[in-house]
């Protein structure tokens, strides 16, 4: 009898996708990490502890498959660097300006290492507590503390790099 049902599990692919499309940076890679994800969550769901964050536990396991297979999804070329996919807007209502945002941010959030990369997306867009993220990532807090600090300050460089190259500026030092 399984620890958990499909259901339950088929509720949080899409927050499992949005976290694999982060981590990949690619829509393909993205979809693979996460069907790899969902069948070694299956094949194992007798080592999820009934009581425990099903979340929580399903993050970690793509994070472990997203670390045993960084070799695997690298390489791959995305389709998303196609000319012309820069400008697809996040949503049907969404302005060109909010795209550019979002493709900013995106482009930003590649640009961190992967380490801080998975700890801001965790506590800022998945909204993991610091010791859910430790567990995911299987960290102490501390670390993950650092890594999300590290991350945001870098994100934010980042960030300021990309308006001013948008607008003609130059930060001088």
């Amino acid at each position: 009898m399984p620890a958990f049902t499909a259901a339950e599990l088929e509720a949080l692919i899409p927050r499992l996708r949005r976290f694999a499309r982060a981590l990949t940076g690619s829509r393909e890679a993205a979809d693979d990490l996460t069907q790899d994800t969902l069948e070694r969550a299956w094949a194992k769901r007798e080592l999820w502890q009934a009581g425990t964050n099903l979340r929580a536990w399903l993050f970690a396991v793509m994070h472990s498959v997203f670390v045993n297979g960084t070799r695997r999804w690298r390489p791959i070329e995305s389709l998303d660097a196609l000319p012309g996919a820069a400008f697809e807007r996040p949503d049907h209502g969404a302005s060109v300006e909010t795209a550019i945002v979002v493709r900013e941010l995106r482009e930003a959030l590649l640009g961190l290492p992967d380490e801080q990369r998975q700890v801001v997306l965790l506590v800022g867009l998945e909204e993991f507590s610091y010791a859910e993220a430790a567990e995911v990532l299987g960290v102490p807090i501390g670390t993950v503390m650092s890594r999300l600090s590290r991350g945001r300050e870098r994100l934010r460089q980042l960030l300021e790099e990309g308006s001013a190259d948008r607008h003609g500026l130059r930060r001088v030092k």
